[in-house]
Formats: structure tokens, C-alpha cells, sequence
């Protein structure tokens, strides 16, 4: 019996042929669309998380306790070097990097601002997060004077590769010392505080002009995705400011939250499209059919056979257009991946967010497994106000009546 119901479902489905396939057009070219957005949201967030940890802060830093609150060079962790060496030797940790950093005026024989400048070693930070791929414009050169810049500051101060810039701040004995930078190259890391205030120079350079001792920093960056490692380095190091990603970003988080939100209103909408899509089918397939049910009813062929038959129809519809709409989402989302999409023309208004003008889009499988218990849920509910049609019908005046 269930075979035989099967077969009729199935021809039943596409008994309004071109009433079936534009439905299942709309379903699949909706939820394609829904995919896209999707993998466009979570790529941004998940872009500007990676770009945020290499640049800054890693997946978990290390501070003295004193140093985020009064930024101070006398809050730095002494034996910053000893303990980079006690981290490297643990499990679950990828790499690790010493910065040193001191917020001062930068000027130029135009303008001047409150920059931050930053020891870099470019070995390291090659390995740490790739730096190199945040060269926006000229080289990476911190031989002699050389100096990187953010890109906003470069706006902000008007310069450009070869200009010279004055940056003054107080060493560590609490004197007010200048040094003459010439930048070399304009970085662009998508992490707004960097991008806006950031000057980078060579460790060794900024050591010597600030007076700080060689085993110093004032921030240990560590790369790892153990998910135990940042209870377990609080325990270790009591006495510093141990802070996860998360807590050092928490503007990343709402982020993550927003545009949850988003795809949660773009999937609802989607979804409900495809509810009253395959309702307004079945409405329409049963109410063409209403004769022929009454007659089967009539001959004595139970209710749940033909409900079971309705849903079946229902299905199958549901089915074919999340196919069509998961192969259409994959060719998208695969090419979103590897190609992006050019925002070129809002380049200013998604660099002050701290998003690139090319936005990539990412895959999970979540998308695909939420989707098809949706589009699924949304086909058997759409049935239930045609059955109950068919439930209340009276299978002789139905018979009885002109065709």
C-alpha cells in the first residue's frame, strides 16, 4: 500500500507541471540567495576576528596587571622573554610574540595626533599572523629609521611612502624624547585602533629610544586553539592580566551576535516565502482534486492514506527545491569563498568599520542542515489547512455533484 501511495504522490506532484517547477524555482532560488547572505555575514565577522588576532591581540594575551588601565611603561612584564620561553614549550600553542607599545604625538609640518607606536619583529610576526599580507602600499623595511603606518593615520596625517614623521612620547625614566621616523610602507590590518593610530617600528630601535630592558613587553600574544589553555595560563601566572580574545574585543562579540540576528531574520523570511509558496500548491492541487478524494473516501479507503499520500506530495516538492536551492548555494558560496565580493565602490564606509572592500564568504555545514529541516518543517505544516479541507468533506454530496 505504502508503495502504491508513493507512486501516486509522486505523480500527483507534478500533476500542474509548470505550477510545481516554478515553485520549486522559488524555493531553490531563495534559499541560494538565504545561503549566500549567510556565508557573506559569517565571512565578515569570521575576517575581521582572524585580522584582529594576527595583527593584535592573538587568541589570548598576557598583560601586567596595572598596564590596560593606566598604559604605562613602568606596568611592563619584566621577565616577558622567560615566560615566552616557558609558552613555546607548551602543548596547544602555535606561536607566540613579544610587543612593546607606547602611546604618543606623532607630527608632520602639517598635522599632528595621538598615535601609538609598536615594536615589531617582522620574523616573528610573519610567523604570529602573516604580516606581510597587511602591506598596503610600499615595502617592509624598518632598517635604519623606516616606519609602517596604519592606513587611516596616514589619511589622518596626510602622508605618504618617503614622508618623515616626528613621534614624541615619555621613555621609561618618565623624560619626553622625539625620534624622526620615515615611513616605508602603509598597512592596511582591518583593525580599526591599529589602522587609526598604529606606527610600527623595529623592536630593537624602540627598545634603545624608550630605555626599556631587552626581557620586557608589555604584551605576550599567544596563537592557539586550545580551549583549556586560557584557564590553565590564569592559573600559571596569578599574578598577571591573563584576557581571552573575546574579552579584549568585546565590540567582536556583539558583532558575532549581530549578525546572528541578521541571518536569523534573512532565514525566517526565507522560510516563510517557502511556507505559503507550498501552501498556496497543496491548496490549489487538493481543491482541483476535491472530487477525486471524495470518491476515494467514498469507496472506503481510510483518511490517514490519503493524508499520507498529501504529505508525501508535499515533501517531494519540499525536496526537489532544497536540491535545486542547495546546489545553486554551494556554486555561490564556493565562488563567494575563493572570489569574494568587490565593495570597491563603499571602500570608505567599510574601512571605517574595519571590514575589506573584497568580502569573502565562508561554508558550514549548519547551513545546509538547518535549511533542509526547515524547508522540510515548512512542507508538512503547509498541508494541514488543505487536510483539514478534506476532513471535513462529505463524500456523497461531493460524488453527487456536477464536476
Amino acid at each position: 500500500m505504502f508503495k502504491l501511495l508513493v507512486k501516486m504522490a509522486w505523480k500527483n506532484s507534478f500533476l500542474r507541471l509548470s505550477r510545481t517547477l516554478l515553485v520549486i524555482m522559488m524555493i531553490g532560488v531563495s534559499m541560494s540567495m538565504m545561503l549566500g547572505i549567510q556565508g557573506l555575514y559569517d565571512g565578515m565577522t569570521v575576517n575581521m576576528i582572524d585580522k584582529n588576532k594576527r595583527s593584535d591581540s592573538g587568541d589570548i594575551s598576557i598583560y601586567a596587571k596595572e598596564y590596560r588601565i593606566e598604559k604605562d611603561l613602568k606596568h611592563t612584564i619584566k621577565n616577558a622573554a622567560q615566560i615566552k620561553e616557558q609558552l613555546q614549550k607548551r602543548e596547544g600553542i602555535e606561536a607566540v610574540v613579544l610587543r612593546l607599545r607606547a602611546e604618543g604625538l606623532a607630527s608632520t609640518a602639517r598635522k599632528s595626533t595621538f598615535t601609538t607606536i609598536n615594536a615589531i619583529d617582522l620574523a616573528e610576526e610573519e610567523s604570529f599572523g602573516k604580516f606581510s599580507a597587511f602591506l598596503k602600499e610600499g615595502e617592509l623595511d624598518l632598517d635604519k629609521r623606516g616606519a609602517l603606518v596604519g592606513i587611516e593615520l596616514a589619511k589622518t596625517l596626510k602622508i605618504r611612502i618617503g614622508s618623515k614623521v616626528i613621534f614624541s612620547t615619555q621613555d621609561v625614566s618618565g623624560e619626553i624624547n622625539s625620534i624622526a621616523l620615515k615611513v616605508t610602507g602603509i598597512v592596511q590590518t582591518t583593525n580599526i585602533v591599529l589602522d587609526k593610530s598604529a606606527i610600527f617600528v623595529q623592536s630593537k630601535k624602540l627598545y634603545t629610544f624608550l630605555g626599556v630592558g631587552a626581557d620586557e613587553a608589555t604584551q605576550i600574544a599567544i596563537k592557539s586553539h586550545d580551549e583549556k589553555l586560557y584557564a590553565s595560563l590564569k592559573e600559571t601566572y596569578p599574578n598577571l592580566d591573563v584576557k581571552s580574545f573575546l574579552e579584549l574585543q568585546p565590540m567582536m562579540k556583539m558583532m558575532q551576535e549581530m549578525m546572528r540576528i541578521f541571518n536569523s531574520i534573512t532565514f525566517f523570511i526565507v522560510m516563510s516565502v517557502v511556507f505559503i509558496g507550498i501552501l498556496g500548491v497543496m491548496y490549489v492541487s487538493v481543491l482541483d482534486r476535491i472530487r477525486e478524494f471524495g470518491i476515494m473516501l467514498g469507496i472506503g479507503m481510510h483518511y490517514k492514506y490519503i493524508r499520507l499520500q498529501i504529505f508525501l506530495e508535499a515533501l517531494f516538492v519540499g525536496f526537489i527545491g532544497y536540491a535545486s536551492g542547495a546546489i545553486l548555494g554551494i556554486i555561490l558560496l564556493v565562488y563567494l569563498r575563493d572570489y569574494g565580493l568587490d565593495l570597491s565602490a563603499f571602500a570608505d564606509a567599510m574601512q571605517s568599520f574595519g571590514y575589506e572592500t573584497t568580502v569573502h564568504g565562508t561554508i558550514k555545514f549548519s547551513y545546509f542542515s538547518t535549511t533542509f529541516l526547515a524547508i522540510m518543517s515548512a512542507s508538512v505544516l503547509s498541508v494541514l489547512i488543505p487536510l483539514r479541507k478534506i476532513k471535513t468533506l462529505k463524500p456523497i454530496e461531493v460524488i453527487k455533484a456536477e464536476k
